[in-house]
């Protein structure tokens, strides 16, 4: 009985967390077609406009405005572009190099484990949101440079949790049974070790897409992300928090967004490895 409300808490969750991710992704792409207003379109006859409910508030901004009498519902839905493309791309960058030196560290062992091993507690070294403020000041702002900076942060995250688990599997009876078999090194690691892992591995990318959309906020925050004018949550987050006493709904709405969003890439990447990892089920 426990094992079954477990399973129903683990669907809720992906489907919960699922949904808001494929709500705010399709906001996203069809963004020209969804903003009510132009995000760039300043009109300071509209400033500070407070959201639909509240007296005072005009037709067409649903949120409200900023002090620029920008829509916030559209500056919004156009910042999740960015916040899904950093997302996408330096979760997958990290995820892809990660994944491969910690498959062939775990496995292989020996020298190629202490070589990777070094670097990663090297990597580590550095505070992370320091280091990605650094390489983005020397790579110079953008979306490209972002996600560079993220993608070479992070990877050790993904280094360290694949090389323990291909460890592990690796002392398994199914691994030597394959060697008995006449399966290669490579064949083994691939086709017999690295299914087993890849439950972790999805589960670590979703919490990687979170972080990502995090890191990015904290650049666009300080002004490290796009150099344009093009809005970004943290960008958003940043304006809203000088005229917060004025304007609350500019600060409030992007934060609750983004934590929505980081919330779940997490809620559902751990709902996928509880669902598909043979172990746990």
């Amino acid at each position: 009985m426990a094992d079954v409300r477990t399973a129903k808490s683990f669907n809720a969750r992906i489907w919960l967390a699922g949904g808001w991710l494929l709500v705010a992704l399709l906001a996203a792409v069809f963004a020209p077609l969804l903003a009510p207003q132009d995000p760039l379109s300043q009109d300071l006859m509209y400033e500070r406009l407070p959201p639909f409910w509240m007296q005072g508030a005009e037709p067409g901004f649903w949120l409200g405005t900023d002090s620029l009498g920008r829509d916030l519902l559209s500056r919004i839905i156009y910042g999740g572009r960015v916040a899904f493309l950093v997302a996408f791309a330096a979760a997958a960058a990290a995820c892809i190099v990660g994944s491969t030196l910690g498959l062939i560290a775990g496995y292989f062992g020996g020298w190629a484990d202490r070589i990777v091993s070094r670097i990663v507690d090297i990597w580590m070294a550095f505070p992370p949101v320091l280091f990605a403020i650094l390489l983005v000041a020397v790579l110079g702002t953008g979306l490209t440079s972002v996600i560079i900076a993220i993608a070479i942060i992070d990877w050790t995250r993904f280094c360290r949790v694949v090389r323990a688990e291909a460890m592990g599997q690796a002392r398994m009876d199914y691994v030597e049974n394959a060697r008995i078999a006449g399966f290669g090194r490579l064949d083994i690691m691939l086709k017999e070790v690295l299914p087993n892992v890849l439950p972790s591995i999805v589960a670590l990318l979703s919490l990687e897409m979170g972080i990502a959309v995090i890191v990015e906020a904290i650049l666009s925050f300080v002004n490290l992300s796009i150099s344009t004018d093009d809005p970004t949550w943290g960008g958003i987050i940043a304006e809203g928090r000088l005229s917060i006493h004025q304007a609350w709904w500019v600060l409030v709405f992007p934060l609750v967004t983004l934590f929505l969003t980081v919330l779940s890439f997490s809620q559902f990447g751990e709902g996928l490895k509880a669902r598909f990892d043979p172990v746990l089920r």
